[in-house]
């Protein structure tokens, strides 16, 4: 175990193993983004009935999502691969006629080397309809990091404008584009905010529709709204020559009120009523707030979210044990990191040592001798620490839940504080019980 410090935050990284979903469940929730788009998942057997299991509650929704599986002839290479995905998106077209077409390769694809890119712009040339690839597979760190494969093989479909004269000034409007998939009342609520401030926005990655991909220029102001999109911006600094803006992610009403802060400051605007709106979500929050201030909180690290929602719980009053996270990008998440810091120092505690790579085995031993009213744990750890007598919530609802910009922090709170509230609601019926029974005799 390694342990380095940077601005009195302790990193350590264990051995431990991935337990994550598969990144391909990404389609899960970005097929029903991208309104025109059909997700051609290219996998084994095993790569369906996970789809299926996961998400088995849209299987009578028409979705726009299938399965190409790979049989013992495909491995073995005896087929040929170009004339089967042919024969696949034919159907595709015929059936649905989308917008664009995402082919997610999977570990088999990777362990084959399946050439997917080399087939795919032929295939696109003789079908004429766009062919994304995108290798979304379990050798990623988080199931969440399907999501940033998509959108940082989307970024190279993003439309350039170069300017032929490069000495001509450029219009003065906001040339800002944000990235990461959002439910449409989230994106409008941020949008809202952001007009609020005089801030105009020129894109979303990913729009509603493939054809409505921004235009993204050289010089161009690109954000993220959540930390596990470090291959998504690398991809719009490097291929793109966009502007990476460093802030915060809008998770809670502090981390909101910094991200627009900082896309305020970039262009040179002073915000306006930003404490103001800050404040008043802080004194709606306090119902929830007063449930869990003093409570203690142990993220054994599933979707990367785990900073950003840790800081925002410090912030709200809860001790922080320890940060688990399967990979850290200490660079994009540079701006969360500290915001972290100044939050444990405002709030007068110990600032939390982040884990990455978590080994499950350890952290079990520390949760034993810790003791805290919560674990934020990925599925498979929940019911074992329950029998133990352990709160736990899911990590993967707050991928699910909308808990961007300031009026959803209340979905945070209302998540946190839900198994905290039946406790309490089971020892006060057992309580009555008890005294009813007593009272009886």
């Amino acid at each position: 175990m390694q342990a380095s410090t940077n601005n009195n935050i302790t990193f350590e990284c264990e051995t431990g193993n991935y337990h994550t979903f598969c990144p391909i469940s990404c389609v899960s929730w970005l097929y029903q983004k991208i309104e025109d788009s059909f997700f051609l998942v290219i996998g084994t057997k095993t790569c369906g009935y996970f789809l299926q299991n996961a998400m088995g509650v849209m299987i009578f929704a028409e979705p726009r999502y299938a399965m190409a599986e790979l049989e013992e002839g495909d491995i073995s290479a005896q087929l040929n691969d170009y004339e089967e995905l042919k024969r696949l998106c034919l159907q595709i077209k015929k059936d649905r006629q989308p917008g664009v077409i995402f082919w997610i390769g999977t570990c088999t694809t990777e362990i084959i080397k399946m050439d997917l890119e080399g087939i795919a712009p032929k295939l696109e040339a003789d079908i004429q309809i766009p062919i994304i690839v995108a290798r979304a597979n379990g050798l990623d760190y988080a199931f969440t990091q399907g999501e940033d494969t998509v959108l940082a093989a989307m970024a190279h479909r993003c439309p350039n404008q170069e300017y032929k004269n490069l000495n001509i000034s450029k219009p003065e409007n906001h040339k800002l584009i944000i990235f990461g998939s959002l439910p449409d009342t989230v994106v409008k609520q941020l949008s809202h905010e952001l007009f609020k401030q005089n801030i105009s926005i020129k894109g979303w990655l990913p729009a509603q529709r493939y054809s409505e991909l921004p235009t993204i220029e050289a010089g161009d102001y690109v954000i993220g709204v959540n930390p596990f999109l470090s291959r998504t911006a690398t991809t719009l600094m490097r291929r793109k020559k966009a502007k990476l803006i460093s802030a915060p992610f809008p998770i809670g009403p502090d981390g909101t009120k910094a991200w627009i802060d900082k896309i305020c400051h970039v262009f040179n605007i002073v915000p306006k009523g930003l404490s103001t709106r800050e404040n008043d979500i802080w004194k709606n929050l306090e119902e929830y707030i007063s449930l869990i201030r003093g409570k203690s909180v142990f993220f054994m690290g599933d979707n990367l979210l785990e900073i950003s929602l840790a800081r925002f719980l410090i912030r709200c009053g809860m001790i922080v044990y320890e940060i688990g996270i399967p990979y850290m990008d200490k660079r994009y998440q540079k701006a969360e990191i500290e915001l972290l810091t100044q939050t444990c120092h405002k709030m007068g505690v110990k600032i939390p040592k982040i884990v990455e790579k978590p080994d499950n085995y350890n952290q079990l031993d520390r949760i034993r001798d810790l003791k805290p009213d919560l674990v934020i744990t990925g599925m498979a750890h929940a019911n074992p620490l329950e029998a133990r007598g352990i709160n736990t919530k899911w990590s993967v609802e707050f991928t699910f839940a909308p808990i961007h910009g300031f009026t959803n922090a209340k979905d945070i709170l209302e998540l946190i504080t839900r198994p905290l509230r039946r406790n309490n609601g089971l020892k006060n019926i057992s309580d009555n019980i008890y005294i009813t029974h007593n009272s009886k005799h």
